[in-house]
C-alpha cells in the first residue's frame, strides 16, 4: 500500500506549546448563529483543500458582533474560542466574518499561533500591490457597521486609498438579507445562489463604474467568496476574499515542498 502524501522527512516528533492534537490545519471561529453557506463560504468546509477545525464563539451571533454598538460582551467568548482552537492543535486561527476585525489585536495577543481574524487584513497588502494612484474597493455586508475601529485594528490607514461599499445597506442584496439581517431574515434562513451571484456582480460593476480608479476588490464577507470568480469575470480586476487569506494562512504554517527538475 502506498501513502503518497506521507512526509518521509518526519522522523522525530516533539510536543508543541498548548497543542493537544497534531496534523491539524486552520482553526476557524464561527458565530453562534444558524444559517447555511454555499461552498466557498468559510462555514462550509467542503470546498477547502486543507483541514478545517471549527469552534463556535459561544453567545456571539451576527447581531452581537455586527449590529450591537457595545461589543465588549463578545471579547471573552472570542478569546476562549481562540484558545480552544490553539489547544486542539490548529496551526493558525481565522474567523468567518470580516467584522471579527474588531478583535484582531485581542486574539493575536492571547495565543501563540498566527491569527487572521478578518479578510480585511489584506487591505494594506493590496494597497502596496496596486500603488497609491489606485483604490481598493472594500465590498462589505453593511457599511454602516464597519467602523474606524475595525479598520484600524487590522492596520488600515484611514486616510489611505480605499473606499467602502455596503452590499445590503447601500446597493441592496435581498439574498444576503435572508441570511444575516436579523430584522429581515425568515425563521429558517435561506438563499438562492444565482440571485445572490447576480446581485454581487451588479454591485461590483456599479462600484467600479462609480469610482474609475479602482485597482482591486476586497470582498469582506465570507458569504461573498462563492461569487468571487463571477465578479472577477465581470470587472476584470484582482479580487481578494476570505479564500485568498485562508489559502495564504495555511501556506505559511504548513509550507509545501517543491518538486521539479533543472
Amino acid at each position: 500500500m502506498r501513502y503518497g502524501n506521507r512526509d518521509r522527512s518526519i522522523n522525530h516528533i516533539r510536543t508543541r506549546k498548548n497543542h493537544t492534537c497534531y496534523g491539524m490545519g486552520l482553526g476557524i471561529m464561527v458565530l453562534d448563529d444558524a444559517y447555511p453557506g454555499f461552498p466557498g463560504d468559510v462555514r462550509n468546509a467542503s470546498a477547502f483543500p486543507y483541514p478545517i477545525q471549527y469552534e463556535i464563539a459561544q453567545g456571539v451571533d451576527n447581531y452581537t458582533l455586527v449590529w450591537e454598538e457595545d461589543k465588549s460582551p463578545c471579547r471573552e467568548p472570542i478569546l476562549r474560542a481562540a484558545k480552544n482552537l490553539e489547544r486542539m492543535g490548529c496551526r493558525a486561527i481565522a474567523a468567518e466574518c470580516g467584522y471579527f476585525a474588531y478583535f484582531q489585536k485581542d486574539v493575536a495577543g492571547s495565543v501563540d499561533v498566527p491569527v487572521f481574524m478578518s479578510s480585511l487584513l489584506q487591505v494594506p497588502f493590496i494597497q502596496q500591490a496596486i500603488g497609491p494612484d489606485k483604490t481598493v474597493a472594500i465590498v462589505c455586508a453593511q457599511k454602516r457597521f464597519l467602523t474606524d475601529t475595525h479598520l484600524l485594528n487590522v492596520g488600515i490607514d484611514l486616510s489611505s486609498n480605499f473606499i467602502v461599499a455596503g452590499t445590503q445597506d447601500e446597493y441592496g442584496c435581498p439574498e444576503f438579507d435572508k441570511l444575516w439581517d436579523h430584522e429581515k431574515r425568515p425563521d429558517v434562513p435561506e438563499a438562492i445562489y444565482k440571485a445572490a451571484e447576480m446581485d454581487m456582480v451588479r454591485i461590483c460593476e456599479t462600484v467600479c463604474g462609480d469610482f474609475e480608479d479602482i485597482g482591486a476588490i476586497m470582498l469582506e464577507c465570507t458569504g461573498m467568496q462563492p461569487f468571487a470568480r463571477a465578479v472577477q469575470r465581470a470587472v476584470d480586476l484582482p479580487v481578494f476574499s476570505w479564500g485568498t487569506l485562508l489559502d495564504y494562512a495555511y501556506s505559511v504554517v504548513v509550507h509545501r515542498d517543491y518538486y521539479g527538475h533543472v
